[in-house]
């Protein structure tokens, strides 16, 4: 059973679906079956976690357009699956890992899913660490469960990349370039990555449940990039100031929506092989602590990279950590 909305709770997903626009003090009260001086200690409370609350004299309250406070009430509202277990944390080790725990312990099932602030131990491929610094980005981990053994379901990371490049367009427009398997770019930099992991059933195969971690960078760090990723790693934006008008909320609720969409049925979307920048190029990989050279030919249905290896051979890479010789 459902816990009982707060007032708090209520009246900040009110405000998110009305940002901008003022609402009197009766109609909100009307709204939430409550008094006005509960209107009002809910109003403080808002405001002393950050929230950009306008009132004045007979004008009523209005969430300011420039508030952009990540939130379990600023999500839910955009949501096309709106029941779903949905948790927001200012801060958290990893949303992957508190995603999984969630999953295991029974809370959160398919299309359930964990965003943070902030993560300290955010983790991107091979156990690297994944920047996610406060306030500036979007880390959120969804739950899907999926049909299907993991050999059939290997094209995940492809579908969140898709994912991930239409919702960007559909809310700011942007056009971001995918590189092979897992990476976003804009501008010729990385501002995003994804993580898929999955829980298997060691008897059957089967997946019991997969958790996609989708890390991306809105806005540039006040204090910028660490220095083993300057001129490496890139935002969307390069101030925040120049993301005006564009709501973390509705972004978040974006990617979530057009992952579940994307993974409905077990194929790559036709916007991964259109804006993949690896087919056609001149590619390094390293494969352990080997690197070679090759030639990328094209992305295969499955997922898999055809290239033309130095002496000619053809052959299908299933993963790898590939750089682009241009």
């Amino acid at each position: 059973m459902a816990a009982k909305k707060t007032v708090r709770s209520r009246l900040l997903e009110l405000l998110e679906q009305n940002k901008g626009k003022v609402l009197s003090g009766e109609r909100i009260a009307e709204e939430l079956s409550c008094t006005r001086a509960a209107v009002w200690k809910a109003v403080k409370v808002l405001r002393e976690e950050g929230y950009e609350i306008e009132a004045g004299p007979n004008r009523g309250y209005m969430l300011s357009e420039d508030s952009n406070l990540l939130a379990e009430e600023g999500i839910r509202p955009f949501l096309d699956k709106q029941e779903v277990y949905l948790q927001v944390y200012p801060e958290v080790g990893s949303t992957n890992r508190a995603a999984k725990e969630a999953a295991v312990s029974g809370k959160a099932h398919h299309g359930s899913a964990v965003l943070a602030d902030q993560q300290n131990s955010g983790r991107g491929r091979k156990g690297r660490q994944f920047f996610s610094p406060k306030d500036s980005g979007l880390y959120l981990s969804v739950i899907l469960e999926p049909k299907g053994s993991l050999r059939e379901n290997l094209i995940l990371t492809a579908q969140a990349a898709a994912a991930v490049h239409k919702a960007v367009k559909e809310i700011t427009g942007i056009s971001l370039d995918i590189k092979w398997v897992n990476d976003l770019y804009c501008h010729g930099k990385k501002v995003g990555g994804i993580l898929t992991e999955a829980v298997t059933d060691f008897e059957s195969g089967e997946i019991q449940f997969a958790v996609v971690g989708i890390g991306l960078n809105l806005y540039k760090p006040e204090k910028g990039f660490p220095a083993e990723l300057e001129g490496v790693a890139g935002a969307l934006y390069e101030k925040r100031e120049d993301a005006e008008g564009i709501n973390r909320n509705k972004l978040a609720a974006a990617l979530i929506n057009c992952l579940l969409e994307e993974t409905r049925e077990i194929r790559i979307p036709p916007e991964y092989f259109m804006n993949n920048l690896v087919p056609g190029h001149r590619i390094q990989i390293l494969d352990g602590q080997r690197t070679r050279f090759a030639d990328a030919l094209e992305i295969c249905p499955d997922g898999r990279l055809k290239i033309r290896e130095e002496d000619g051979t053809e052959t299908l890479l299933c993963y790898g950590e590939v750089s682009l010789k241009i």
